[in-house]
């Protein structure tokens, strides 16, 4: 039985929710855009097919360095390895690409699924090491992000920065390497549920399968060494109702893979980890006895009828009623990149164009060492398993928080609103009064509060709250004519300094005072 779909009403609130979820941050020109349409249309664009977005690009030649393979403002994704030097520069430019991508969205799940996938099929580019392999894995979530999930996996085995991170390159007949063979099962298809009980003997198997592939370094791709794989029949336990995978030589080989992904996709248990994995991502961690069987188990058929497509199941989840109950909005703790990535979107923060990507590409750098401060390194998860956040029970996603990570969250956004963040003699910077202007009666503090904190603090305000903001619109005087005044006259002369001064430093310090509320950490 499917879950029940969501009836209610489909206002701005709900609209902020979804957004919050699925997109870095409730941005306002997302919000725009969707304005008056229905949760199905919204859905439906947000998981429409996307373009990879073009290649990261040499930013780094200068006085000092220059790239032997790849001139300024050209990729150097196809390039040849050259040396370690190099190499390093081109995994700081693949890690700024990742953030601008994602400070960039167009109102698309993509850049969220990625995330997803990159935790989920975890791995580290410190020991992957060579930048146009991790180009080439993220490239592959991106194109598979909302596709099919049993493809997805095919393409995750073969890619040559899987292979690199755990030795899949290394296994041969003689020697099978068990490192793929285990995770494949424990943490990418199986999980570690009381349901998932394969064996220790069908780790064993399933490294056999897996021997003979290589890493052409040239190319940059993964290829089938028939010379060096295990040609015997592949033997597995009950859990997989002691199926055999038979042996095969030269090239029919590479085949036992396809046999190997249909046997671990006829087990239930496969679709219900995906499911518990997606719903701990969008909705919340603690998945009871209830949700089970009422959410995740009709996810699970969802996902086995559709032939393992993952938007399906996606768009039944998110346009259910249980993801807009109420238990299920605000009781989420920004990751890292929710928070970075959405105050740059949440406040329309400009940074460098192309024309100085440079520039860019060091402040979109800058964006993404602030979410690894905060125990978020896009890139480097701490192992295999991915971010302790995002299984770790039960504490899950309150492992974000703690007495190093929440005063340096504070510390970012007080920069942000503040002084910004200068490179090159180019700023980003959090601009108080295009944000203000943004809402429907900038001039009527009532209505901006109301406004403002419907879009930064998704749990709902009291009115104590409220009238504390309003009264630093209103510089503690107690009649609202103190800020519509103050705005109209600002309006009136936008290049009179003492004017502007006067509506930008009471917005400042009411923004400032949010970002540091325990609300705003939440979504």
């Amino acid at each position: 039985m499917p879950i029940t779909k969501y009836n209610g009403s489909f206002g701005r609130l709900e609209l902020i929710h979804l957004l919050k979820r699925t997109t870095f941050g409730a941005n306002l020109k997302d919000l725009d855009t969707f304005k008056g349409k229905s949760l199905n249309e919204v859905l439906t664009i947000l998981t429409s097919d996307r373009l990879i977005p073009a290649p990261p690009i040499n930013t780094y030649n200068d006085s000092t360095y220059t790239d032997p393979s790849v001139p300024l403002n050209q990729t150097w994704v196809n390039a040849g390895y050259d040396d370690g030097t190099v190499n390093a520069k081109r995994l700081n430019s693949l890690r700024g690409w990742l953030l601008g991508g994602m400070i960039n969205q167009k109102g698309s799940f993509q850049e969220k699924m990625m995330l997803f996938w990159h935790n989920h099929f975890a791995l580290e580019s410190g020991i992957v090491t060579d930048a146009r392999y991790m180009y080439k894995y993220f490239a592959l979530l991106q194109k598979f992000a909302l596709g099919n999930f049993k493809t997805l996996v095919k393409e995750v085995t073969l890619d040559p920065a899987m292979l690199k991170y755990l030795n899949g390159y290394l296994s041969t007949k003689t020697a099978p390497d068990e490192n793929y063979g285990r995770e494949l099962q424990e943490l990418f298809t199986m999980g570690k549920g009381l349901n998932s009980k394969y064996t220790e003997s069908d780790v064993k198997a399933a490294a056999k399968v897996l021997t003979g592939y290589r890493i052409d370094g040239v190319k940059i791709e993964s290829y089938f060494d028939a010379t060096k794989h295990d040609t015997s029949d592949k033997q597995f336990s009950s859990f997989y109702n002691n199926s055999i995978i038979k042996g095969k030589t030269g090239t029919a080989g590479s085949t036992e893979l396809d046999d190997l992904l249909n046997m671990l996709f006829q087990q239930n248990e496969l679709a219900m980890f995906i499911c518990r994995k997606l719903y701990r991502f969008f909705v919340y961690y603690d998945i009871t006895n209830q949700i089970e069987q009422e959410v995740i188990a009709p996810l699970a058929q969802t996902f086995i009828s559709s032939n393992f497509e993952i938007k399906p199941v996606l768009l039944e989840l998110l346009g259910s009623d249980h993801f807009f109950k109420s238990e299920n909005r605000s009781c989420f703790i920004k990751t890292p990149l929710d928070l970075v990535i959405g105050v740059c979107r949440e406040f329309d923060v400009v940074f460098p164009d192309a024309n100085d990507a440079t520039t860019q590409y060091v402040l979109w750098l800058y964006m993404k060492s602030q979410a690894g401060s905060f125990q978020l390194d896009l890139g480097d998860p701490p192992n295999v398993a991915g971010w302790p956040a995002f299984y770790q029970f039960p504490q899950f996603y309150e492992i974000w928080i703690n007495s190093d990570t929440l005063p340096k969250r504070n510390q970012f956004t007080d920069i942000m609103i503040n002084v910004g963040v200068t490179r090159n003699s180019k700023k980003v910077i959090i601009d108080p009064l295009k944000y203000a202007s943004s809402f429907s009666k900038p001039e009527d503090p009532n209505i901006l509060v109301a406004e403002i904190t419907e879009h930064l603090l998704t749990l709902s305000s009291s009115a104590a709250l409220k009238q504390q903001l309003k009264s630093i619109l209103l510089s503690n005087q107690t009649t609202d004519f103190y800020w519509t005044d103050a705005w109209k006259a600002y309006q009136l002369s936008p290049n009179d300094n003492i004017k502007k001064g006067i509506v930008l430093g009471r917005l400042q310090t009411m923004i400032k005072y949010m970002m540091n509320l325990p609300e705003f950490q939440l979504t």
